[in-house]
This record gives C-alpha cells, structure tokens and sequence, in this order.
C-alpha cells in the first residue's frame, strides 16, 4: 500500500473519531437553522485542514509540499467563503431591514386591556412576596439541614417560579455535587428536589421513591442535554425549566425553536416533557402543551417579541429615524400567578427612556396571550428608588416591583431587604403617581402594609372616584396600628371604613341618622371611603 494510501486512511479515522467525540461533547443540533451546528461545521473543517496540512509535511526532510497545501488552503477558503456568505444574505433577507412587519407581528398584543376590570384585587394571601434570591436562601437554609445529603448533593440555582395547586411557589432540584459523587449515587439518581412558597416562605425538601437520573449534573448518556439530543438529534432546543404536575411528579420542560435564517426570529414550536426519573419523554405542540406547565415561552424571548412589536409596527426605518409610536419594555419584568397560570410583567416605555412607563403587558407564559394596558405612570426602577428614598438610612436594597389591583388601582408592592437578603419592609407605591409611597416594617404584615398605605395616602385623582349618598345606620371607631378607623352601616346594611385622616374634622362627628355624600373607588363587602363630600 502506497503511502498516500496509509496517509488518507489515517486521516479518515482521526475524523471519524473527532467528528464523533467532538458531537457527543457538544451536541449540536444537526439542523441548519442553528448558529452551533454552523460553529460545529466548521470547527470540524478548521481541524481537517490542520491535519492535512501536517499530513502535507514530509516527515524525513521536513519539507511542506506547497502544491498540495496550496490545494487545500485554496479548496478551505473557497468552501468556507461560499457557506459564510450564504448566511450573511439570507440572515440579510430574512432581517427587520425587509421583514419589520413580520417582526413587529411576532407576538399578537391585544391594546384594549382595562386593568381594573380584568386583573383581579388583590389576594394577599397568594401573592408571591419572596423574589429568587430570598427563595434560594430558604431553600439552601434546608439543604444544610440535610447531613445525610449536603455532601452527596448541591441545591440548582434554577428555582423556577411555578403555580402548583393554586399556590405560589419555587422549586428546584438537587444535584450531583461533583464527577465522584455522581457514580456513587447514579444508581438511586438524585434524591427529590426543594420547594419554597412564596407567599410564606416555607420551604421542604421533598424525597423522591425513586431518584431523578436525568439531570444537568449527571455524566454520560444519563446527562439531560444529551438524553434530549440522542432522542431528537434535530431539535433546536431553548432552556430547560424544571416543574411539578398537580401529583408533585418533577418534569424537565424544555421548549423546541425554530429560527428564520439562521438564528434570528426565534419562535417557539412547542415543548418536550421529560421525566428525569425514567428518562422518558413526550413531545407536544404549543396548542396542546398540558395546563399544569406554566413556562413553555422564556421571558427572554417575550421581552425581546415584545420590543420587536413596539419598535418596528411602523416600519424599520421609524424605529431608527423618526421613532414615531416607537416604545420598548423596561429593563426588568416580575411575574404574577392568575386563573393557575403564571404571566410575565413589564412595562412599556418611550424609546427616549424617560423615567415613566406609558403602559404595561401581562403576558401568559404557557400560551403567549398578551394584554397591553395603557395606564401611564411611574416606571419600576423610579418607583424603586422612590420606596428606598423613604428609609435611605437604612441602605435597604429593592426587589422589582409586583404590579398588583389594589382597590381597582395599579398599585406597585416592592419588597425592601436588607443586606442579608431578608424582607425588613413592605412599601406599596401608586403606579401612576410614584410620590404616593408607604413603607411598613414586615413584621406586621402584609395586610397592615396595604391598610397602613390606603390611609395614608387619599386619592388625587377624582376621575377614579365614585360618588352616592347613603344615610348612616350605625358607626363605630377602632384604632389599628395607631391609626383611627370608624366603620358604618348604611339603612340599606352596607358595610364601609373610613380613615379619619380622610376628613379629621367632620368623620369623628358622624352620627346615626346622618344622610352624607361619600366618595370611593371600589366596591366590595367592606367599601373604603376615600372622601367626604360636604
């Protein structure tokens, strides 16, 4: 066998071999659409041309057979170029230059919302008062509980926000700590996962029957990564989320893209459900994904669809010249949990980013229904500063705002925490007018925060303000937290409260039989009185 001969057969096995580690090491997905498939072509092609070219040296003399390397540097360069610029014209085409319509239709936004009708008043009682940072502290705080574990295993970072059984919570699972550590427990699989509520702060560590096998820490063909690409070898996958069904049963929920071009407008095709215990898994288009997962689109994805709808709905060049209509989202976003679903939240801004929103979206995670409501006000790192301004000497840092119905008003509720990461303050801030701002210490709670900033804090604006005439059958006063409230009955047994800061100097004199005129915004089984007509 000639030489050459031996040359080539050796060079096909190095491929052979490379092309075939270098795949199970970086589990491309073998479809065009997806910018690492192109990184994986051509660092495959860069490696064949090294080792050819060393194949080109002549080991004796040492001397570089130029006519050949010319030939392959010239058939490299020419092949790389061609795919290169293929990508460029298409990603070219396919861009907001000649496609900003299709761009600002990527997410179907309805702009008629009316917020104090379609949101509900709040429910403190499932409101999620604990952000990820705190919610891994708790959960971390178990984990170290757990002797028998803390060394076999490490707590994810993930802590996905999830509505389970009509309750607020995170949950993450626990992982290999270390190569060790994963073939001395692969055979159990790692133990169960923590769950945090949010609304109280619990926190437990649930353990598995049986353990999950199929995780980001595991090693070989038992890592999730690579258990989703040897089962859907052309898949574009997004990031994995993991969560519960309404049994407690833990699912990776990892949802499938597909791109315009290669890499640009991304959109979501539907998911995988995978069972980390079995290693089983489902795959499911968008319209049929089960009502028990709530993250099948990444606020990544939402914020950026989002964003494309307000910068492009009038054309590319608007969205860089004249800027006419042209709005974006905030900086930040937070979550709120209604009807069992879980729903993004951001605002809507100017792109000259002036400090104050024009509106906001609520978004719905699993669907992508999107509602834009149009109540301009205060935009969330304002009203941010605005509740630490009330305790500045205390150096508490604020968590992003949760957009809640606070009596038929938008109304922010920002957590105050101090360096340790712990709540030490609840501070209510009227979205509309952020000057309006109460802060109370957490240790008496939530419902005290919100009655302590209702009093506080009359309504200005009387475009809100309903009006009627009721004639008082009875009243009593109380005094809660230091502050004054006289409650009524009408002859008709309605039920209102009333905070003498309202009108100190006419509330306290009210007696049976008197007919007064009242001003409220909402009402409900106790209406709050927001202003004495006279």
């Amino acid at each position: 066998m000639k030489k050459s001969s031996k040359t080539l057969i050796w060079l096909i096995l190095f491929m052979v071999v490379f092309i075939g580690l270098s795949y199970y090491i970086i589990l491309p997905p073998l479809n065009i659409q997806s910018p690492s498939f192109w990184v994986y072509v051509f660092m495959n092609i860069i490696v064949f041309s090294i080792v050819k070219f060393i194949g080109c040296i002549d080991m004796k003399t040492g001397v570089l057979k130029t006519k050949r390397v010319s030939k392959i540097t010239k058939g490299f360069y020419i092949g790389v170029a061609v795919v290169f610029l293929g990508i460029i014209v298409v990603n070219i085409i396919v861009s907001p230059l000649f496609n900003s319509s299709s761009y600002a239709k990527r997410i179907t936004i309805r702009e008629d919302g009316n917020f104090s009708e379609e949101v509900a008043e709040v429910d403190f009682n499932t409101i999620p008062l604990l952000d990820k940072d705190s919610s891994q502290k708790l959960g971390d705080r178990v984990m170290g509980e757990m002797t028998d574990l803390v060394s076999q295993f490490y707590v994810s970072n993930l802590y996905t926000q999830i509505n389970y059984n009509d309750e607020v919570v995170r949950v993450t699972p626990l992982e290999y700590s270390g190569i060790i550590k994963y073939f001395t427990n692969r055979s159990e699989g790692v133990k169960g996962y923590i769950i945090v509520s949010s609304t109280d702060g619990k926190a437990e560590l649930v353990q598995l029957e049986k353990g999950m096998k199929y995780m980001p820490s595991a090693m070989f063909n038992e890592k999730l990564e690579r258990k989703l690409r040897f089962s859907y070898p052309t898949e574009i996958f997004g990031s994995a989320s993991f969560e519960l069904d309404d049994e407690g049963n833990p699912y990776w929920v990892v949802p499938t893209i597909k791109y315009s071009g290669v890499g640009l407008k991304e959109e979501i095709t539907g998911v995988v459900i995978l069972d980390p215990v079995t290693g089983e898994s489902k795959k499911y288009k968008v319209e049929d994904v089960p009502t028990w997962v709530d993250h099948v689109y990444s606020a990544k994805l939402i914020l950026e669809q989002v964003s494309n709808w307000g910068l492009y709905k009038n054309g590319f060049f608007n969205s860089i010249f004249g800027q006419k209509d042209v709005v974006v989202t905030t900086e930040g976003y937070n979550y709120l949990t209604m009807d069992d679903d879980v729903y993004l939240y951001t605002g809507i801004t100017s792109v000259a980013s002036d400090e104050s929103n024009l509106g906001f979206i609520l978004c719905n995670m699993r669907t992508k229904e999107t509602v834009y409501y149009q109540v301009p006000g205060a935009e969330e790192y304002s009203a941010m500063e605005s509740a630490k301004g009330q305790v500045q000497q205390m150096n508490y840092t604020s968590t992003f705002p949760l957009l809640i119905n606070l009596e038929g008003r938008p109304t922010y509720l920002i957590s105050l925490k101090d360096n340790a990461g712990l709540v030490k303050m609840y501070a209510f801030v009227d979205v509309q007018d952020y000057q309006r701002v109460v802060v109370t210490d957490s240790s008496k709670g939530i419902d005290v925060a919100a009655r302590n900033y209702l009093t506080s804090n009359p309504v200005t604006d009387t475009s809100e303000i309903k009006e009627k005439e009721i004639v008082v059958s009875s009243i009593t006063s109380s005094i809660i937290d230091g502050n004054t409230y006289y409650y009524l009955k009408d002859n008709e047994g309605k039920k209102y409260k009333v905070s003498i800061k309202v009108d100190e100097d006419y509330i306290p004199f009210i007696v049976s039989g008197n007919r007064i005129k009242i001003g409220y915004q909402t009402e409900s089984d106790v209406t709050t009185i927001v202003k004495i007509i006279r």
